[in-house]
């Protein structure tokens, strides 16, 4: 594949800024998109919206995601403190708005966007979120993936590995876990919220099952030097994704053990089955026994 040079032009990221909805532009100009050495050639930018991870080098830059449209100018500018070179990639972990806003952005600049077949197909259409009450109407097509996959892709790149592994029903049905072979980093996504309760999203296939699934995937492939980017939270490591996952497991077993009793879902919230974790986690906790108490309540 040739290689593109690629540079965001201005006026398109501030197109996509003027033709945002009024609620979506609120608050960005104000935002600050920070650059967190996390490992050679490895940074995880955080602003608005999913952690961004990014690999630089001499084959350019490649980023994990790509928060609101109009936070491109702010990411093209906090990759140019590490990296004058050309944007070749973006890969979707997977479809919610807060990981893929600037697609269209970037695609319109040249970069490939790479993503599960699951991304391209929900990108392809509106969809309903219940969790917000929201309807999300289908991207443009400079937005959606050129190149999708189902199971694994790995990219050679920048003297590293990426290799890109599909997680099932997790967060979603479109979840994609990056581990970077030689840096030892690994970019999880929305399966992994470093400080908070995930939010399960059960209308895009998401299951709880699902989300401990990915974290013993990963768990399985790192070591206590791990470098662990979450879709949302502070950069993270194993001891700190153990913990979650022993968590998500605890809470899950509660509210199981409550449904099987004929609890309905105001018991339940009513048991407080995070009792013990909510110190230590924040977030909403209504939210998140509410998605396991749908979820286990229906099989």
């Amino acid at each position: 594949m040739a290689r593109r040079s690629v540079v965001v032009p201005l006026l398109i990221a501030l197109g996509a800024l003027w033709s945002a909805p009024a609620p979506a532009q609120q608050g960005f100009d104000t935002v600050q998109v920070q650059a967190v050495p996390v490992a050679a050639g490895v940074h995880m930018l955080t602003g608005r919206g999913g952690n961004i991870g990014v690999s630089s080098g001499p084959d350019g830059v490649f980023l994990i995601d790509d928060q609101y449209a109009p936070l491109t100018p702010k990411i093209e500018a906090a990759v140019r403190t590490f990296s004058n070179g050309p944007f070749r990639f973006v890969l979707n972990t997977h479809w919610h708005g807060d990981h893929t806003g600037g697609n269209e952005n970037w695609g319109k600049a040249g970069a490939i966007i790479v993503a599960h077949e699951n991304v391209r197909r929900r990108l392809s259409v509106d969809q309903f979120m219940a969790a917000f009450n929201q309807t999300y109407p289908a991207a443009p097509k400079a937005a959606l993936p050129v190149v999708t996959f189902t199971e694994a892709v790995t990219f050679y790149l920048n003297d590293d590995e990426l290799h890109t592994v599909h997680v099932k029903n997790a967060h979603t049905d479109g979840d994609v876990i990056v581990r970077f072979r030689k840096a030892n980093v690994v970019h999880m996504g929305d399966t992994y919220t470093s400080r908070t309760y995930p939010f399960i999203d059960l209308g895009s296939g998401g299951s709880v099952n699902g989300v401990l699934a990915a974290a013993d995937l990963v768990l399985g492939m790192i070591d206590d030097q791990t470098k662990v980017i979450p879709g949302h939270g502070p950069l993270s490591n194993q001891a700190e994704l153990r913990a979650f996952r022993d968590m998500v497991a605890a809470v899950r077993d509660r509210v199981q053990q409550l449904v099987a009793q004929g609890k309905t879902r105001e018991q339940v919230l009513a048991e407080k089955p995070t009792a013990g974790f909510d110190a230590k986690w924040g977030g909403n906790v209504e939210r998140f026994v509410g998605y396991l108490y749908d979820e286990l309540s229906r099989r």
